[in-house]
């Protein structure tokens, strides 16, 4: 599966895997209804072979389906192509169970129960994001301590090796370095990364600092830190010392 094209409005490819009938069928109207074009699967087998046919530009993948787990469909996906922006359904509430999607390469995630319109608004903010630059500039380079990100090429590095971020884990990231020393709260976050606050999704935030952590920081001194009761922050190493 090669890397998706930045798509056109009209041409957008859907796939949309899940095991329950009406639920794709509804998901399947609304992404028709945005003006894009929806392939679907009942499994995660079913979901490999048309993800190689169709070549989509975005997936929403439930997290459970009736063969193979989601999040090893997520990995194939992910393996096959890097930049595929995924959407992950979740039924779940367990916080562990999220960060599992997430640390295999989920750009976003819902938690069923949610409406088709949510679906959607995340859906046009991963296919934009994941258009590359219309521009040649080189675009700005972010350094904090050995910390280095590059907004043009999407690129991060800790220390000279590169770090592999989502989509939403790159933003978050840019975010923060963006605002270094600056204590972020919660809200700040949800605004500007995902420009609203989706109601029912207060670990929205924690769960993604979590895994951006796990990623920046492991096997590291720690440089994104929570500031309890407050929100979070990102500095250099000896800046927090």
């Amino acid at each position: 599966m090669s890397g998706a094209s930045a798509p056109r409005e009209g041409t957008v490819r859907v796939l949309i895997v899940d095991d329950e009938p009406e639920l794709t069928e509804l998901l399947s109207a609304a992404v028709t209804e945005a003006g894009w074009r929806s392939f679907t699967a009942e499994n995660g087998r079913n979901a490999l072979r048309l993800a190689r046919d169709c070549a989509p530009h975005v997936v929403v993948l439930d997290g459970m389906l009736p063969d193979v787990d989601g999040v090893q469909v997520l990995r194939r996906l992910r393996s096959e192509n890097a930049r595929l922006p995924v959407l992950m359904l979740t039924a779940r509430d367990a916080l562990e169970h999220r960060i599992d999607g997430l640390s295999a390469g989920a750009d976003d995630y819902v938690t069923k129960p949610f409406s088709l319109e949510e679906v959607i608004l995340r859906l046009r903010g991963l296919l934009r994001r994941a258009r590359p630059a219309e521009t040649s500039e080189q675009g700005s380079v972010l350094t904090l301590g050995d910390l280095v990100l590059s907004e043009s090429t999407r690129e991060v590095q800790r220390a000279g090796a590169p770090v592999t971020l989502t989509t939403k884990e790159f933003d978050l990231l840019r975010f923060l370095m963006s605002h270094p020393h600056q204590v972020l709260s919660k809200a700040q976050i949800l605004d500007h990364v995902w420009n609203a606050s989706f109601d029912g999704e207060g670990n929205l935030v924690e769960v993604y600092i979590y895994g951006l952590r796990a990623k920046i920081d492991k096997g590291r001194a720690p440089m994104l830190r929570t500031v309890r009761g407050v929100g979070y922050a990102i500095r250099a190493v000896d800046e927090w010392t």
